[in-house]
């Protein structure tokens, strides 16, 4: 699906059915570098079962126009004015990453637009070794190959995964890889500078879900709880042996945890989310 946000092309991804404002939104927001596919084993399977999914690109990632933007609260304000752009008063946010913290940074600024925000892999800040920031900066692989390494749990790196046919490896590389030049770097750059992930939880006036990884060596579970601590609605689910790409990693438990908080938790809630989220995924 395409739409405009302040005069560019942007893209996302409705798993297959149209955008539809009959029915209760949630907005997927992807992480450093990335885009929509990211969400791939989710969004089909919300689309189909009373969501209108929106999958996001960023701006300057995938097939959205425009330059990256360069803090979180920029990003923040921009999912509002994209859900202008759809004509959505209200809606859920899962986000993941850098993304989690954009999607924490709008239900803090703009609360009477978002219902709930499930934030997957997530710490109240988000440093970045310098390394990591100079490699980016000069559009080096190794950037990609430091990315990859540590974002992906030891189960990821040996293969295993539940879909026939997927290297969450290779295909990690390959995704990171088609970013255009400088947008690794000013994501992480925007991530690194990033301070308010305390004061944005604290803020929160809707429910929240922190879906963590129990393998996560970029945002570690303990940090992630420690950030849910101070929301005032807010449940922690942990999954196991699973690293910082757990939509990708652990796809079936990323599923049914927003499944299930997205039905206890929906702007207008219809019978089909409830049984989706009891059964978890058929």
């Amino acid at each position: 699906m395409d739409f405009q946000v302040r005069g560019e092309r942007c893209f996302a991804a409705t798993g297959g059915q149209a955008f539809s404002n009959d029915k209760p939104a949630v907005f997927l927001v992807h992480g450093a570098g990335m885009d929509h596919s990211v969400w791939v084993f989710q969004t089909r399977y919300l689309a189909h079962h009373g969501w209108s999914v929106a999958a996001l690109d960023l701006p300057g990632h995938g097939r959205s126009q425009g330059a990256p933007l360069t803090s979180i609260d920029a990003i923040a304000d921009w999912l509002v004015e994209a859900m202008d752009a759809l004509g959505v008063a209200k809606a859920a946010l899962v986000g993941h990453s850098m993304g989690a913290i954009a999607a924490l940074s709008a239900a803090a600024r703009h609360p009477a637009r978002v219902s709930a925000i499930a934030c997957c892999g997530v710490a109240a800040k988000m440093p970045v070794h310098p390394a990591l920031l100079a490699a980016a900066e000069g559009n080096s692989q190794a950037a990609i190959d430091m990315i990859n390494a540590w974002a992906h749990g030891s189960a990821a790196h040996l293969g295993g995964h539940p879909a026939s046919g997927v290297w969450l490896i290779g295909g990690g590389d390959r995704l990171l890889a088609r970013a255009r030049p400088g947008v690794l770097h000013a994501d992480l750059a925007a991530c690194n500078a990033y301070e308010d992930g305390l004061a944005h939880a604290a803020a929160l006036a809707c429910p929240a879900l922190f879906l963590l990884g129990a393998r996560d060596r970029m945002t570690p579970a303990k940090a992630g709880r420690a950030l849910a601590a101070t929301a005032p609605e807010a449940e922690v689910d942990v999954i196991a042996d699973c690293g910082h790409m757990m939509m990708t990693e652990r796809p079936e438990e990323s599923l049914q945890a927003l499944t299930r908080f997205l039905a206890a938790n929906a702007g207008s809630q219809d019978k089909e989310l409830s049984d989706a989220a009891g059964a978890g995924r058929a």
